[in-house]
């Protein structure tokens, strides 16, 4: 192995432990490994858009589209550790996430049972005094398409291979069975649906102080030495670029160099870590075929 390749393969497993958590080996371990049935077959959609790194400006830009539901918010804000544990955050998400998309489906379904059993703990009152509840599956629905809007959002724009109208359907499709086995409703199955679903969501949305505070912990001043901070950065102006005109507006992130080179920032970011990583047919293709290789 060159020294190049060796540089890369110490730096994408770096990446890799930083977002999977210190048991992130173990975790794609039994992910690759444990045999049996997938919710979702090799090569569908969802695979496809979840093994790319797009995924990584999709989650920040899902983050702060999330942040603008106030009752959404009031529930990170007064429960999660976004600030004083982002990392160990962000592990559990993408772990959620591998197990789902690809992993066995008794293992999928113990994290669903994980995740659900954490939001009946998340209850409480917003600052403008509703009460919320994690498990409520309004805001389950919310945080659902905000998800899948953002994932295929990125994947569309800085993805290796944009999905075809048909399977950007597929891919709606096949998101909203995880969301339905945590507890969601009406979930979109189209794009189109996903569209009108994000529509009927508009007059609730709005900026808080704490969803403020979440964008500029975001984008401002992430949890990074300040080596990473620049490339890091032009990952946070992609995903920023990516949403919509009114969600920057009410975020503050609407600024002339967020239009202007936002879109370039997100792509030249992509390609890095894509080359570091690997790409994403050979990600999904070593994940298919370690689970062939186990049944």
């Amino acid at each position: 192995m060159s020294p190049v390749a060796r540089l890369r393969r110490r730096a994408g497993h770096a990446v890799f432990l930083k977002i999977a958590g210190p048991d992130g080996d173990a975790a794609r371990s039994r992910v690759h490994d444990t045999p049996g049935e997938r919710w979702f077959p090799p090569g569908t959609p969802i695979r496809r858009v979840h093994a790319d790194v797009t995924t990584f400006v999709g989650g920040l830009r899902a983050l702060l589209l999330q942040s603008l539901h106030p009752l959404a918010m009031a529930g990170v804000a007064g429960h999660s550790g976004y600030r004083g544990d982002p990392w160990g955050r962000l592990a559990r998400t993408s772990t959620f996430l591998a197990f789902t998309t690809f992993g066995a489906e008794r293992d999928a379904e113990r994290m669903v049972s994980v995740v659900r059993d954490a939001h009946e703990k998340v209850r409480g009152t917003a600052p403008d005094g509703r009460p919320y509840f994690a498990g409520d599956p309004h805001l389950l629905t919310w945080v659902h398409i905000a998800e899948a809007e953002s994932f295929l959002a990125a994947h569309q724009r800085y993805g290796e291979r944009p999905l075809t109208p048909t399977e950007a359907d597929l891919y709606v499709a096949q998101t909203g069975r995880v969301a339905r086995e945590l507890g969601a409703v009406d979930v979109p199955t189209t794009v189109a649906e996903l569209a009108d679903a994000f529509d009927r969501y508009r007059p609730e949305l709005r900026a808080t102080p704490e969803a403020l505070d979440t964008a500029h912990f975001l984008l401002k001043e992430p949890p990074l030495p300040w080596p990473v901070r620049p490339p890091y950065a032009l990952l946070a102006s992609g995903a920023a670029a990516l949403l919509p005109d009114w969600a920057r507006a009410e975020l503050r992130l609407d600024g002339w160099a967020t239009r202007t080179f936002g879109p370039a920032s997100g792509a030249l970011a992509t390609h890095g870590i894509r080359w570091i990583m690997g790409s994403a047919d050979k990600r999904a293709s070593t994940v298919d075929d370690g689970q062939t290789a186990a049944r």
